[in-house]
């Protein structure tokens, strides 16, 4: 029987970082992933697959907008899906056998097979062709991620009516492709399939798309989405899902309680994720899971049974990649006896459009609940010299800041580069800075990020430079 000092039960961003940190602190430790290549979700059917289709759909975009630039090119311009598709598995391919290398390198071992547990210490991996073998490891996390979730009445055939899984696969661009959910996944695959020439129309139950992020955000999102052909349909509630042939119809009622009837060729159901805890057996290790599938942890992600740990999609809070890994490696330390910390304040939050939109902190919407009093900057891209010489000034960059001390409370942009933009936010924001800190540093000229001191500039004493 192979025994080690930490199994963990999910290969995703979360579960091999954590197996690695674990791994650097001296520990015998073990990864057990269902699947036959690790990386989870995010590598395989999540994070990596959608931002290579949507850069492959991005350059076809600028392809067609390439002679306001003085360059022509002649002949017709076509996409060809299988061999886009094809390339987004390839990059899928590396990175998983970068994660596969990243075990072997680190003597991590791997078993692949569906984990679930015999006790708190001990763990069954049962392997695809029914065979089984038994591990016990001293101290165990859990990091099985999410799924996508689905309406009651909704019946995926994964072939017309889809989830994001299907999405990353289809052999033909949609003429309509109806989505169901306005949040990240539903607008990120929504603008890939319109760029490629389908029509897209997006029926939200919420007043409006992205509805977890500033609304400011939102609303200029819509804009140019809508300047781009999408079609939006927000306050709407889906009664029904039904597929006869190669049409899918979707019935939803409006705020009014009318009801419109929408048809496509394809509807993508993106309503969210599920944790998953499907076949773990966590009742026999003593873990307790939530009504809503979440496993109950504590503020160092420990489980009712004290030598079980959960991370990432599994466990309260955003689902997003790099939460997992924070936690993931937070995790490992506390293991080694360390006291490490994560502030969930401040974990940003990204969509991948074009333009991209990224924020962190506190919004305005949450401000005014809160009771807060803060000041606000903004900063439009169009101002930006940078912008203007690369053609992408929509969007614009929002700094709030407490009324009293100017420390900066939420980070909220939209525009060419934000989700990398962002990471200069977080820094701020991890240091406490003051929105005058940031307004007093030097920014190189031209760039996008001058948008960030310039907003700055904006909340300190409204004394922006260049509008």
């Amino acid at each position: 029987m192979s025994q080690f000092d930490v199994t963990i039960i999910g290969s995703g961003p979360g579960g091999y970082v954590s197996a690695i940190r674990c791994a650097q602190l001296g520990f015998k430790t073990a990864i057990i992933e269902k699947y036959s290549t690790l990386g989870g979700t995010c590598l395989n059917v999540g994070c990596i697959p959608s931002k290579a289709l949507l850069a492959s759909s991005h350059y076809y975009e600028e392809l067609q907008h390439f002679a306001d630039h003085g360059i022509e090119v002649s002949g017709e311009v076509k996409v060809n899906l299988e061999k886009m598709i094809a390339r987004k598995q390839a990059v899928v391919d590396q990175t998983s056998g970068g994660v596969k290398f990243l075990m072997d390198k680190n003597n991590i071992t791997v078993f692949n097979g569906v984990g679930s547990f015999e006790s708190a210490t001990s763990v069954k991996v049962t392997k695809a062709d029914g065979s089984s073998e038994i591990i016990e490891s001293k101290n165990i996390i859990i990091a099985t991620g999410s799924k996508p979730s689905n309406l009651p009445f909704i019946q995926l055939d994964k072939d017309r009516i889809i989830t994001s899984t299907e999405a990353l696969k289809l052999k033909e661009v949609p003429k309509h492709l109806v989505i169901i959910g306005g949040g990240v996944i539903g607008i990120e695959l929504g603008q890939v399939y319109l760029r490629l020439g389908a029509q897209v129309s997006v029926v939200e139950f919420m007043d409006r798309i992205i509805p977890g992020m500033d609304a400011s955000l939102s609303k200029e999102l819509t804009k140019v989405l809508k300047k781009q052909g999408m079609k939006f349909y927000t306050s709407h509630k889906v009664q029904s899902v039904e597929r006869a042939g190669d049409v899918v119809t979707v019935k939803a009622e409006n705020a009014k309680g009318e009801i419109i009837t929408l048809e496509g060729d394809y509807s993508l159901v993106s309503v969210g994720r599920r944790p998953y805890t499907d076949g773990l057996n966590a009742e026999k290790a003593g873990v307790k899971v939530t009504d809503r599938g979440q496993i109950e942890v504590n503020d160092h992600l420990q489980t009712s049974a004290s030598n079980v740990y959960a991370i990432g999609d599994v466990v309260r809070g955003a689902m997003l990649a790099h939460k997992a890994e924070e936690e993931g490696v937070m995790v490992a330390e506390i293991l080694a006896g360390q006291k490490p910390h994560i502030d969930y304040n401040l974990i940003p939050g990204v969509v991948y459009t074009w333009p991209e939109v990224a924020a962190v902190g506190k919004t305005e919407e949450q401000l005014k609940a809160d009771g807060v009093a803060y000041k606000a900057g903004s900063f439009p891209f169009k101002a930006l010299g940078r912008a203007r010489a690369g053609g992408d000034t929509d969007g614009f960059v929002k700094i709030l800041a407490d009324a009293k001390t100017d420390e900066v409370l939420g980070v909220h942009m939209i525009g060419a580069r934000c989700a990398d933009l962002i990471a200069e936010a977080v820094t701020a924001m991890e240091f406490r800075a003051s929105a005058e800190d940031i307004s007093r540093m030097s920014h190189a000229h031209p760039t996008f990020a001058e948008a960030i001191k310039e907003a700055a500039l904006a909340a300190t004493d409204n004394r922006a430079l260049h509008v």
